[in-house]
């Protein structure tokens, strides 16, 4: 599937890696290929986006919000380059939509009149060929590993957390994500590949691989930002993280120190009141819960702390008007937020890009699910 789906010059193919979970509705589902298509940079983005939803209700649609979005919702626009080739919000209606269920699969011919049949696509899928990824990814230059280095040097780096912490000491912000870019020119690597070789190594329930034309996301993230179903909105943000450990009894002790750490739980709770004040813009009065708090769940490097919020959403409500009320999500950002988003701006020295947003889908039925791009590889 996956390597039939990156045939097409839009694909999005999400794999939950076999990850039980009550909320999690696919073990794979794709999007391929394009009927309709809007991208846009922020400023009148999510304006379109409201009017390509309503003239494409009722169909599957796939894309993404980047974090320069948040420039439409009262942060500041990047004065930095975006070298991801991704715009600010994209999304598209497939010309075929597969989803793979524990027992079934679907394939559905979005196109009305299409040339090619769900059976004549399901006999392509069969007959793909599967390249073997390479150990590692080549420089074009030298054919040899590729090298990533910081677009922060070591010294401005240190310095910009000594002043994020005088931030915090002064009341000025509570908690902030400070990120940097890690990047390599000039290289040729085979990005289907480079997503099978990262997900061997870090199988995750929101992984994907996101294809827009020459712009690739080779994502690995464990963490959800926010899923719809019916009138029920849920987001699952992670704040809290510690290492396995080889040995049953000290990776058992690695998780219950995550579990009892003040200072992991303080970091977790301040997202949880900030998600709570998000989707109580756009929720019931009295209907927005915290359905779990510290929630611990092991993955293959790591134990994470995990809380879940939900709350029932207001009516006629689509995707933009959530959007407005919840995104850049409070676990890439920080606390409080719009003080956050300016500080961000001042001491990154990156475009975040499409890192940091968010990547999913939306059902005819109006639900959707997107998760939160971290723990990613970008190539363009």
């Amino acid at each position: 599937m996956l390597h039939w789906a990156n045939t097409f010059n839009h694909c999005c193919f999400f794999d939950n890696n076999l990850y039980a979970s009550p909320l999690q509705q696919h073990e794979c589902l794709v999007g391929a290929g394009v009927q309709h298509a809007i991208s846009a940079p922020a400023g009148s983005a999510l304006q379109q986006l409201q009017a390509f939803l309503h003239r494409h209700r009722h169909q599957w649609m796939f894309g993404h919000c980047g974090y320069g979005l948040q420039a439409e919702l009262g942060g500041p626009p990047s004065a930095h380059p975006n070298r991801q080739g991704f715009a600010d919000l994209s999304f598209f209606v497939p010309q075929v939509v597969v989803q793979l269920g524990a027992e079934s699969i679907q394939i559905i011919c979005t196109q009305p009149q299409s040339a090619t049949s769900p059976a004549q696509h399901w006999l392509h899928i069969q007959q793909q060929p599967v390249a073997l990824a390479p150990t590692l990814p080549t420089g074009k230059a030298n054919a040899g590993p590729v090298t990533m280095v910081p677009r922060t040097s070591r010294h401005h780096y240190l310095e910009h957390v000594s002043s994020l912490l005088q931030h915090i000491a002064r009341g000025n912000c509570y908690e902030i994500n400070y990120c940097q870019e890690f990047f390599a020119e000039n290289t040729a690597v085979e990005p289907l590949q480079l997503y099978q070789q990262l997900c061997a190594a870090s199988p995750n329930p929101f992984s994907c691989y996101y294809k827009v034309q020459q712009a690739h996301l080779l994502c690995a993230s464990p963490e959800r930002y926010l899923l719809r179903t019916g009138n029920r909105l849920t987001s699952q943000p992670i704040k809290g993280t510690a290492a396995r450990a080889g040995a049953p009894l000290a990776d058992e002790a690695a998780r219950q120190a995550l579990a009892q750490s003040p200072k992991e739980q303080a970091e977790n709770v301040m997202v949880v009141d900030l998600v709570r004040n998000d989707l109580s813009r756009i929720c019931q009065p009295g209907s927005v819960q915290v359905d779990e708090l510290f929630g611990i769940y092991s993955y293959p490097q790591v134990h994470q702390m995990i809380s879940t919020i939900s709350g029932q959403l207001l009516p006629d409500l689509d995707l933009s008007h959530i959007l407005r009320a919840t995104f850049p999500m409070g676990s890439m950002t920080g606390a409080p937020k719009q003080r956050v988003l300016q500080l961000i701006h001042q001491y990154e020295q990156a475009h975040r890009g499409i890192f940091s947003g968010a990547v999913g889908y939306v059902q005819p039925n109006g639900n959707f699910d997107f998760n939160v791009v971290i723990r990613s590889l970008m190539y363009n």
